[in-house]
């Protein structure tokens, strides 16, 4: 196994069709910049310093739909805490000359106004130079990437053409503009509080080639498939195969299906309580099974600055992905990440 991340987990997902993205979302980078458009067509662009564990962020957000206007936010590089005094006061400076202060918010970031928002793109699209200061040094916003990034943004949200286009503006009405897409509603379902227990060996043998069966062709279980030296390595509690209640009709199928230098995954499929139907498999590379939601939580390196996650919770009669999505480049700014990128979006409701 390699020390990072399987590819399906971390790779960024890349669509021309704005279409896709109700279903898969779309992402897309270049050079310093990177934008991710979830299923319901907002999109996030953020931006970085030229150099790693330098300046900060922006964040760029834009909701679908005609007339919705560009927010804009920065986060500062905080990596080593304590070290510096906390920031009191941050300003934009365009060009060498101010453009005002920020709002500093709960968040820990700072709040660009519309003003400051809308001359900030300007100046990234071209050759202008973007910088914040008030922190331990200069932040400087690089360009680099910005107006490619800005494109797909449009071309994601239907805007080419049209005046509200942050790129190639035109006299197409803005009635064309992509409106946005409802989330998805996930009712929650009860699920029951039962222990979890290892397979038997004569279930195990019959389950084994059932369980791959159900693998997609971007879906591999090592542990299951070819233990070869992983299975050498694991106690025989980590090779167990489990099985976990989930209400009167269903249980959970959980094995370790890979293990890497800082992150591994546990394969996750549905069954009937009879285990008598196929299975359905949700995810191999899962990290927890809680009260009717299975997560998802990986590094993408072992510093802990950029993860990707996802979850799925229990309708009743499957487990509905609710969410999915990381934190930006691996860019040595925050430990837990600097953004929430989601890819994938859905409105829960509770367990009623």
């Amino acid at each position: 196994m390699k020390g990072i991340v399987p590819v399906g987990i971390l790779a960024m997902v890349f669509f021309s069709v704005p279409a896709l993205a109700q279903e898969n979302g779309v992402s897309f980078s270049h050079k310093n910049w990177e934008v991710v458009c979830d299923n319901t067509l907002t999109c996030r662009a953020a931006g970085y310093s030229p150099e790693e564990g330098k300046g900060g962020s922006v964040l760029l957000t834009r909701k679908a739909g005609a007339g919705s206007a560009v927010t804009g936010k920065v986060m500062l590089a905080e990596v080593d805490e304590g070290e510096d005094a906390p920031v009191s006061q941050l300003a934009l400076w365009i060009n060498g000359q101010p453009a005002g202060a920020l709002t500093s918010t709960k968040n820990d970031d700072w709040q660009l106004s519309q003003q400051q928002t809308q001359r900030l793109v300007a100046a990234i699209k071209g050759s202008g130079k973007v910088e914040f200061k008030g922190g331990p040094e200069p932040f400087v916003l690089s360009g680099d990437g910005a107006y490619a990034v800005l494109l797909k943004m449009d071309d994601v949200q239907g805007r080419i053409g049209t005046p509200g286009a942050l790129t190639k503006k035109g006299d197409k009405p803005e009635s064309t503009v992509l409106a946005a897409i409802p989330e998805p509603v996930i009712q929650q379902a009860k699920t029951v509080t039962a222990p979890t227990r290892a397979l038997t060996a004569p279930e195990m043998a019959a389950l084994k080639p059932k369980l791959l069966a159900a693998l997609g062709k971007s879906e591999e279980c090592d542990l299951l498939d070819d233990p070869g030296e992983m299975g050498d390595m694991l106690s025989s509690e980590e090779k167990a195969i489990t099985l976990q209640p989930v209400d009167k009709s269903h249980v959970l199928i959980s094995a370790l299906c890979w293990r890497a230098a800082y992150n591994e995954g546990y394969g996750y499929w549905v069954m009937d309580s009879q285990l008598a139907e196929k299975p359905q498999l949700v995810t191999t590379s899962g990290t927890d099974y809680s009260d009717g939601v299975i997560s998802l939580g990986q590094k993408g390196r072992g510093l802990g600055d950029c993860w990707w996650s996802a979850s799925w919770v229990w309708d009743g009669s499957a487990f509905r992905k609710s969410h999915e999505g990381g934190t930006g480049s691996c860019r040595y700014l925050r430990l837990g990440g600097t953004w929430d990128l989601p890819l994938w979006v859905a409105q829960v409701k509770p367990v009623q």
